[in-house]
C-alpha cells in the first residue's frame, strides 16, 4: 500500500488559501481575463482581488474563464512530482462545470512514461465551488487519519456522488449571459423579486428545478432541501460549507437558520465564491453544500 502521498485541487475549491494551504493541499489556480489582462483565481491571496473583480463587473466589463489546457497541468504535476516523493492525488472540478479534468487526466497518463515509479491519479470531483471544496476537505481529513492513498482514492470516489450543492440567486442578469435562463424570464423575475432555486445533479450540471418569489423564501427552501436530502434529518452533524458571491449577509441570514434546523451541527464554514464561478454567476448567489443521499437523476 502507498501510504505517503501528495494531495492537490484546483482553486474552484472556493475556500481560503490560506485554510487550503495549512492541510497541506497543493493547489493549481484558474485565471479569469478582462481587457486582454489575466488574472488569478487567488482564492483570498491578494486582499484586494475581489473588489476588483466586482468593479470589473459593477462597470459592465464581462470577464473572460477558460479551460486549463494539458501545457499547464503536465507542468504542475512535474512540478510537484520534483518537488516531493510521494505520488500525487489530484481532485479535480467536476466534468459537469468545465472539461478541464480531461485535459488533467491527458496530463498525468502523458507523465507515466518519464516517471514509471510514481503515480498522478486524477479524480473527476463531479462538484464545483464550496462542494468541490468540502470534498478535498473530506480526502484530507482520510489522509490525516492514516488511510492509504488507494483508500483515499476509493473513499473519495465512492463519497462525490453524495456532495449536495444546493444554491439560489437574487440577480439573474449573469445567469441570463450563460443561458441558463432567458432574458425574458430574468426580467420578469427582477421585477417580481423571483429566485431561482438550483443544484447540481447527478453528473455535476446546474439544474434549475424550481423558484420563489424573495430571499427569505429562498433561504427557507434551501435548508428545507437539506433537511431532505441527509439520511440523518435534523440531528445530522457532518460537513456543511455555505458560499457566496458579494452577499455576505445573505449568506449569514442562511447559516442562521442552518444552525436552527441543524443544532448538532459542529461547524458552518462561510467563504467567498470565486472569480471563475462568479464569472458565471455573478452576485448575489448563496449555495449550501453538505453530504447526503446520493445524487441521482437529471434534473
Amino acid at each position: 500500500m502507498k501510504n505517503s502521498f501528495l494531495l492537490s485541487c484546483e482553486s474552484t475549491v472556493d475556500l481560503p488559501f490560506s485554510y487550503i494551504s495549512a492541510r497541506n493541499i497543493e493547489v493549481l489556480f484558474y485565471t479569469y481575463s478582462v481587457d486582454g489582462v489575466e488574472y488569478d483565481d487567488d482564492m483570498g491571496r491578494d486582499p484586494n482581488g475581489l473588489n476588483r473583480f466586482y468593479g470589473f463587473m459593477k462597470a459592465g466589463k464581462f470577464p473572460a474563464t477558460s479551460q486549463i489546457n494539458v501545457f499547464k497541468y503536465t507542468d504542475y504535476f512535474e512540478s510537484l512530482l520534483r518537488l516531493y516523493s510521494g505520488d500525487i492525488l489530484h481532485i479535480a472540478m467536476g466534468s459537469g462545470m468545465s472539461p478541464s479534468v480531461s485535459n488533467a487526466v491527458l496530463a498525468a497518463n502523458a507523465l507515466k512514461e518519464k516517471y514509471p515509479e510514481r503515480t498522478v491519479t486524477v479524480i473527476d470531483s463531479l462538484c464545483s465551488s464550496g462542494g468541490y471544496g468540502l470534498l478535498v476537505d473530506y480526502a484530507a481529513d482520510l489522509r490525516d487519519v492514516g488511510h492509504s492513498y488507494e483508500e483515499v482514492i476509493k473513499m473519495t470516489e465512492d463519497t462525490k456522488a453524495r456532495v449536495h450543492h444546493q444554491f439560489f440567486s437574487t440577480d439573474l442578469k449573469y445567469f441570463k449571459r450563460s443561458g441558463r435562463v432567458s432574458g425574458a424570464a430574468a426580467a420578469v423575475a427582477t421585477i417580481l423579486g423571483i429566485c431561482p432555486i438550483m443544484h447540481l445533479n447527478s453528473t455535476g450540471h446546474i439544474i434549475a428545478y424550481g423558484k420563489v418569489r424573495g430571499k427569505k423564501s429562498a433561504i427557507k427552501t434551501t435548508v428545507e432541501t437539506m433537511l431532505n436530502d441527509v439520511y440523518e434529518g435534523a440531528a445530522y452533524a457532518g460537513k456543511c460549507f455555505i458560499c457566496h458571491s458579494n452577499c455576505v449577509e445573505t449568506a449569514e441570514e442562511t447559516a442562521d437558520l442552518v444552525r436552527k434546523t441543524f443544532p448538532d451541527l459542529p461547524e458552518i464554514k462561510i467563504a467567498n465564491i470565486g472569480t471563475i464561478i462568479a464569472s458565471h454567476s455573478g452576485p448575489g448567489t448563496v449555495a449550501l453544500f453538505f453530504l447526503g443521499k446520493p445524487r441521482v437523476g437529471l434534473d
